[in-house]
């Protein structure tokens, strides 16, 4: 452990938070935008599905632990969301146990501590054909919009019971014009333009909650922010400039 000790956001599921951090991600996006401001710290496990997270809650989210987040950013449904394979092996998890199973961590994570705040993301539209191409026929592939947009609509009404701020990713790449042709990698994981949507979202909601404290990046203190004599020298020649606010996303991302 270092020091300071500053807030904590912690992002936690599959793939897509695993490679948040890649390709200019939205993890990356909220790193630098919460420089100085929160540790944002990633939990993100490429393949897993609803029912492994819940069997590790205790390990990744300890109640005994000294510091407990102030945010947990929640995703997993796209795995979930697969159809069956013959054997009966793979990342299939039926719709009724998924809303349970994201019950369980939601109701996990708020026992955390009366600070801990969440954001649950629902799970996004694919690009079928970019995945399978026309090598799998349309009654074959296990991986398809329409069971992503089921788990999505489910997740949002557990949400909406539990009180949990979510984001409808379903719904928010398909607003960007060619989504299926700029929002994907391989059909499935978000390239720098899918992220920025995600980023997006993320920072309106927390921008919009009325959590106190605040926690959007705008209103919260910089670490060691003050004014120093040992700061570039301005212009004048005379003063110095305090650049430890500086994230040169300001514009784009207030």
């Amino acid at each position: 452990m270092v020091g300071p000790v500053r807030p904590q956001f912690v992002l936690f599921g599959s793939s897509i938070v695993q490679l948040s951090y890649s390709l200019q991600g939205w993890g990356a996006i909220l790193a630098h935008l919460y420089a100085r401001k929160a540790d944002i710290i990633l939990r993100g496990y490429s393949g897993w599905n609803s029912r492994r997270a819940v069997q590790v809650l205790d390990e990744i989210f300890p109640k005994n632990a000294t510091e407990q987040p102030d945010l947990v950013i929640v995703y997993f449904g796209g795995n979930d969301s697969l159809l069956p394979h013959p054997s009966g092996l793979g990342q299939h998890v039926p719709l009724q146990e998924y809303i349970e199973n994201m019950r369980k961590i939601g109701t996990h994570l708020k026992s955390l501590s009366k600070k801990t705040r969440l954001i649950f993301l629902s799970a996004p539209p694919v690009n079928e054909a970019q995945i399978y191409g026309t090598s799998v026929p349309l009654g074959q592939r296990l991986r398809n919009n329409e069971s992503c947009q089921k788990y999505s609509e489910v997740c949002l009404k557990l949400c909406h019971e539990m009180n949990i701020k979510a984001i409808d990713l379903w719904s928010a790449l398909q607003k960007r014009g060619n989504w299926r042709d700029v929002c994907f990698t391989d059909g499935i994981h978000l390239t720098s333009e899918g992220s920025n949507i995600v980023a997006k979202e993320i920072l309106k909601v927390i921008k919009e909650a009325e959590w106190e404290p605040c926690l959007h990046w705008n209103s919260m203190p910089t670490e060691y922010g003050e004014d120093s004599p040992y700061d570039p020298v301005g212009p004048d020649g005379k003063t110095t400039v305090n650049v430890s606010n500086w994230t040169f996303l300001e514009l784009r991302w207030d």
